[in-house]
């Protein structure tokens, strides 16, 4: 007989059976050589492919241009501490109707809760982020039917195969191993994209402090000038009443009478735009304050000077303080990490599938031992994955990365000189209404003394009525810039600490509840 077709002898194994055992052995080892593969593929991980980042440098002088010489010192040693909240600071002040406003505002304003909910989203899109560095695990159970070909099974094409039902209840686990710095970028981006929002909202909080006092003001501003000209149409109502007894008595022309009620009429007409401005006023204030015009009135009382004087600190310490400028920086930050996204889409994906379960041709016997089974690998496709082509998809989306990048970059730099300018703006203001309300002041007082010469020069008769009527108006106008320079100046005040960031007390606790 031919050897090849003679048994084995006895001890040796057949190939089937050796591939069997080989089979066996490997599945005997891998629940040892698993775990050494993932040590190995997550000693690769995180091995982010974006750029180092670093703050771009930007241009910063050593002090204001428009700082007052004389307390430059004194105003230069109070730097501000960066790492504290803004806290309240209109209490500077001593308002307390500003204070209410302010509660009332940060409680119930519909722009700081849209930016309170932005922070939220971006909170969450954190977490879905991060959810990508672990294991997603889903549970599943359900039967499938299935009819299997007659050739799948090594049968005759005319073969009868009987549809089979499968029960199966498993539990399926997928993981990326983070090769190239994919998912750690996706995390930085996503962690630089919530701290912008926090940043925005600390803006926003900041915009709608501001918003709230240099209305307010400008509400008492306007009150101050109504008392001017309620006082003024009294004085003039007396005026006429005084001049029209002297006409009746023979002592002065018609002339006079008409202009006195002229002078009259006019300033009942300013009282008038005066009332309509403050309405205007006061339902844009309470838009603020987040209630409509009918729920809310504010008591007139005129203003008061405002005399607040306002540490800048140094110019460097914008770069912390500005909630502007801490946006546009991790605007940056976020997208340099979406670099590394970009770029490790070049690289190879490992992914790690896997399922593990109970399967039964009937229901009673799915959870028996024997029907117990795993699957190790992707159902469709491979672990390891690397796109050949793609038309040049991957780097354009690495160029509008990159170019993204460099805008925020500008817009950051940008950022900074506009907080420079306005920083610039607001002492320049303050410095220059101080220098004008004190010569503003002085005209008030010599166009009072000339207004009351030329009364006693017209009742002894050695003037018209005409420039008795000509210095009123100088004193009503002298008395109107004077109010509008402290309505200038508050609202300057209210700008410059704006511009600088806030003031430098503890947070409130509405806001620390809102930031939650």
């Amino acid at each position: 007989m031919n050897s090849n077709n003679s048994a084995p002898p006895a001890g040796a194994a057949r190939p089937g059976s050796r591939l069997a055992a080989r089979l066996g052995a490997g599945l005997a080892r891998l629940p040892r050589t698993l775990p050494t593969a993932l040590a190995a593929a997550l000693v690769l991980a995180g091995c982010s492919l974006a750029p180092v980042y670093e703050r771009p440098a930007v241009e910063t002088p050593a002090a204001f241009k428009e700082l007052d010489p004389a307390a430059a010192a004194r105003w230069q040693a109070a730097t501000p501490a960066e790492h504290q909240h803004r806290g309240q600071w209109w209490k500077v002040f001593a308002d307390d109707t500003l204070d209410a406003l302010e509660v009332q505002a940060l409680a119930a304003n519909q722009d700081l809760q849209a930016a309170a909910a932005r922070l939220t989203q971006a909170r969450a899109l954190e977490g879905s982020a991060r959810a990508d560095r672990l294991p997603q695990v889903n549970a599943s159970f359900g039967p499938t039917r299935q009819r299997a070909s007659p050739a799948s099974q090594g049968l005759e094409h005319d073969a009868s195969v009987s549809p089979q039902t499968l029960w199966r209840a498993q539990a399926d686990i997928a993981y990326e191993v983070d090769l190239f710095g994919r998912v750690a970028s996706s995390v930085e981006a996503a962690t630089a994209g919530t701290e912008q929002q926090e940043a925005l909202f600390r803006s926003v909080l900041l915009a709608l402090q501001a918003d709230v006092a240099q209305a307010y003001f400008e509400i008492r501003a306007l009150d101050a000038e109504q008392a001017l000209y309620r006082g003024t149409v009294d004085l003039r109502s007396e005026a006429l009443r005084l001049i029209e007894r002297r006409f009746e008595a023979g002592d002065i022309g018609e002339l006079d009478v008409a202009r006195a009620r002229t002078e009259l009429a006019s300033a009942q007409s300013e009282s008038l735009g005066i009332a309509r401005r403050r309405a205007i006023a006061e339902h844009a204030l309470a838009t603020l304050l987040g209630k409509s015009p009918a729920e809310f009135s504010l008591p007139p009382q005129p203003l008061s000077r405002v005399a607040v004087a306002v540490p800048p600190g140094l110019p460097s310490s914008l770069l912390e303080r500005r909630p502007d400028i801490a946006a546009a920086e991790r605007a940056m930050a976020a997208a340099n990490a979406r670099i590394g996204i970009a770029r490790a889409a070049f690289f190879p994906r490992l992914s790690l599938t896997g399922a593990l379960g109970y399967e039964s041709a009937e229901l009673g016997d799915l959870f028996d031992w024997s029907s117990r089974t795993f699957l190790l690998g992707p159902l469709a496709g491979g672990i390891l994955s690397l796109p050949l082509f793609d038309g040049g998809r991957r780097q354009a989306e690495l160029d509008r990365s990159r170019a993204a990048y460099e805008e925020d970059v500008a817009r950051y730099r940008q950022t900074v000189l506009n907080a420079f300018r306005e920083v610039e703006d607001n002492l320049a203001a303050l410095r220059i209404i101080g220098d004008q309300t004190r010569a503003q002041d002085e005209a008030v007082s010599a166009a009072e003394r000339a207004a009351r010469l030329s009364q006693l020069q017209y009742r002894e008769g050695a003037t018209s009525y005409f420039e008795v009527i000509d210095a009123d108006r100088s004193v009503l106008q002298q008395r109107r810039l004077a109010v509008q320079l402290d309505s200038e100046r508050a609202r300057a005040a209210v700008g410059l600490i704006r511009a600088l960031g806030g003031g430098w007390e503890a947070p409130p606790a509405a806001l620390a509840s809102a930031q939650r």
